[in-house]
Protein backbone atom coordinates (compact mmCIF):
# COMPACT_ATOMS: atom_id res chain seq x y z
CA UNK A 1 0.00 0.00 0.00
CA UNK A 2 0.86 3.30 -0.67
CA UNK A 3 0.21 5.92 1.96
CA UNK A 4 0.07 9.55 2.22
CA UNK A 5 2.30 11.24 4.97
CA UNK A 6 1.26 14.76 6.48
CA UNK A 7 4.32 16.73 7.83
CA UNK A 8 4.51 16.29 11.92
CA UNK A 9 7.61 17.55 13.60
CA UNK A 10 6.15 15.96 17.19
CA UNK A 11 5.42 13.29 15.99
CA UNK A 12 8.96 13.20 13.96
CA UNK A 13 10.47 13.69 17.34
CA UNK A 14 9.39 10.82 18.96
CA UNK A 15 9.86 8.23 15.69
CA UNK A 16 6.31 8.44 14.81
CA UNK A 17 4.64 9.78 10.96
CA UNK A 18 1.36 10.64 10.69
CA UNK A 19 -0.26 8.50 7.66
CA UNK A 20 -3.70 9.26 6.14
CA UNK A 21 -5.40 5.53 6.32
CA UNK A 22 -7.44 4.48 3.61
CA UNK A 23 -10.70 6.34 4.86
CA UNK A 24 -8.89 9.50 5.05
CA UNK A 25 -8.57 9.84 8.46
CA UNK A 26 -4.55 10.87 9.65
CA UNK A 27 -3.27 8.72 12.65
CA UNK A 28 -0.08 8.17 14.17
CA UNK A 29 2.05 5.16 13.64
CA UNK A 30 5.74 3.96 14.44
CA UNK A 31 7.75 4.85 11.47
CA UNK A 32 9.72 1.71 11.52
CA UNK A 33 6.62 0.37 10.27
CA UNK A 34 6.80 2.15 7.07
CA UNK A 35 9.34 2.49 4.11
CA UNK A 36 9.49 5.99 3.24
CA UNK A 37 10.09 7.01 -0.33
CA UNK A 38 10.25 10.46 -2.66
CA UNK A 39 8.30 10.31 -5.54
CA UNK A 40 8.74 12.25 -8.68
CA UNK A 41 6.56 15.23 -8.55
CA UNK A 42 4.49 13.99 -11.68
CA UNK A 43 3.95 10.45 -10.24
CA UNK A 44 2.52 11.77 -6.72
CA UNK A 45 0.10 14.34 -8.77
CA UNK A 46 -0.99 11.58 -10.58
CA UNK A 47 -1.45 9.26 -7.29
CA UNK A 48 -3.12 12.39 -5.40
CA UNK A 49 -5.88 12.51 -8.54
CA UNK A 50 -6.59 8.81 -8.26
CA UNK A 51 -7.30 8.87 -4.84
Amino acid sequence: MIYRVLPDSSADRSRFLRIIDNEGEDYLYPADCFLVVDLPANVERALLRAS
